[in-house]
This record gives structure tokens, C-alpha cells and sequence, in this order.
């Protein structure tokens, strides 16, 4: 069993909601996540996250990842072990394989 320590944690700071759905191989969930508000414990296996059901809109994330919506896009903030980018930037997530 995977604990939540091993999960992404999503914030929405933008002020809309955004639908994010959840892929982890044949198995989807659909959120909405209302601006301001974050959600858990999600992704504990590595997963797809889809933003207001937009493939383009697609990002890859391995977990435990920390990372938050803005201007309508997925960003890295860090990782649940603390390990953040170099100078504290702040990077886009990667891309999902399309």
C-alpha cells in the first residue's frame, strides 16, 4: 500500500476553478478544484494530469511532487521531501507523452 507521503499535492492559485483529471494507467478521476483550494493525496503511483479535459493541457508527474495551477498551467513547486529546483525557480511541470 502506498501511503500519502508518496502522493502530489495540486494548488489552484488561480481565482477559477479548474477541472484536473487524474490518469493513473486505466484508471481516471475527475476533480474540480476551486480556485485558492488544493488537493491531496492523489497520484501516488506516478499519473497523467489533465487540465479542463485538454490534451494539450497534459502533464507527467512520478510523485511525491508538489505543484500548483497558474494562468491556467501546471508549475513544480517542489517535492514532498523538500527537494526544490536550483535558486527556487519556478519550472513547468514536464509535459505528458502525448
Amino acid at each position: 500500500m502506498t501511503s500519502a507521503a508518496s502522493a502530489v499535492t495540486i494548488t489552484n492559485r488561480d481565482v477559477n476553478e479548474m477541472k484536473i483529471s487524474v490518469i493513473e494507467g486505466a484508471t481516471k478521476q475527475d476533480h474540480i478544484l476551486a480556485g485558492g483550494k488544493a488537493l491531496g493525496g492523489v497520484c501516488e503511483k506516478g499519473c497523467i494530469i489533465r487540465l479542463n479535459d485538454g490534451e494539450t493541457d497534459e502533464y507527467e508527474l512520478e510523485g511525491p511532487e508538489v505543484v500548483s495551477i497558474e494562468g491556467g498551467f501546471l508549475y513544480y513547486d517542489g517535492s514532498e521531501s523538500g527537494n526544490a529546483p536550483q535558486g527556487g525557480a519556478v519550472q513547468p511541470a514536464r509535459p505528458g507523452r502525448n
